[in-house]
């Protein structure tokens, strides 16, 4: 079973499962978790190689929906369920195999396409981190900056680091080896026709005109909005936006 990070208490709305992309961790998300979870019941998880959730071998898109699954079922189904990046790939999956444990779905910034650019050199720069120098995040984050061209990234790494255990919490080795299936999009048979919001970034390359004839095929009721100002990480550079855009979408009637 997944990590699960819960914030609030169970209401009369449907419970919010939030999925975090590559790389993450539940903890990521936890301020918008708790100002989501004023009306609602949130929960934020660990995807299976992440933070305090299982590791395995396995990391493709069937295997994270049917772990999504599980918790829904678990904590009672359906849920509104957010997932960015890699974790919108994962509940896209999740929404087409098993619609009925899906009210509504908000994808964010990420397409059911395959993507060419690599994210194996971030794992490079991980794995080349010499962990016996590092006493307090911060070390790391130095380290990574030698490496990592994106001057935020450093500081998003260093939160799936455990420093007094010296490792991280991500299964890097697993991660590099299924970095295919992790670009890529399966081949999943049938459609969600649940209401469906694409949010991305103004500034994002990630969803593009091109990817609406896929997206509207296996989404018909399929919804698009972007937040200005925002790149691929929409929910950290933009928090009270991406709230807003969120609520918006939860609330409409």
């Amino acid at each position: 079973m997944l990590n699960q990070i819960v914030h609030g208490e169970k209401t009369d709305q449907p419970d919010l499962l939030i999925v975090h992309g590559l790389y993450g961790s539940g903890r990521n998300w936890g301020v918008i978790s708790k100002r989501l979870s004023d009306g609602r019941r949130v929960i934020a998880v660990d995807q299976r190689n992440h933070g305090f959730s299982p590791q395995s071998d396995q990391h493709g898109y069937p295997d994270m929906a049917e772990d999504l699954a599980q918790v829904i079922r678990e904590n009672g189904a359906p849920m509104d369920v957010i997932g960015h990046s890699m974790g919108g790939k994962a509940a896209m999956v999740l929404a087409i195999k098993y619609p009925e444990l899906v009210n509504s779905l908000v994808v964010a910034d990420i397409a059911p396409v395959s993507y060419g650019h690599s994210q194996g050199h971030y794992i490079t720069a991980m794995k080349s981190v010499d962990l016996d120098k590092v006493q307090k995040r911060s070390d790391a984050e130095a380290q990574l900056r030698d490496m990592v061209d994106d001057p935020t990234l450093p500081v998003f790494f260093s939160q799936s680091l455990d420093v007094a255990g010296k490792k991280w919490r991500l299964n890097l080795d697993a991660l590099a080896a299924e970095m295919p299936k992790i670009l890529s999009f399966p081949q999943v048979d049938g459609q969600f026709d649940g209401p469906v919001l694409f949010l991305s970034g103004a500034n994002s390359d990630y969803v593009l005109p091109e990817h609406r004839p896929q997206i509207k095929a296996l989404f018909p009721n399929a919804n698009f909005a972007k937040i200005p100002g925002a790149g691929h990480w929409l929910h950290a550079e933009k928090p009270r936006e991406f709230e807003a855009a969120v609520r918006v979408w939860l609330d409409r009637k």
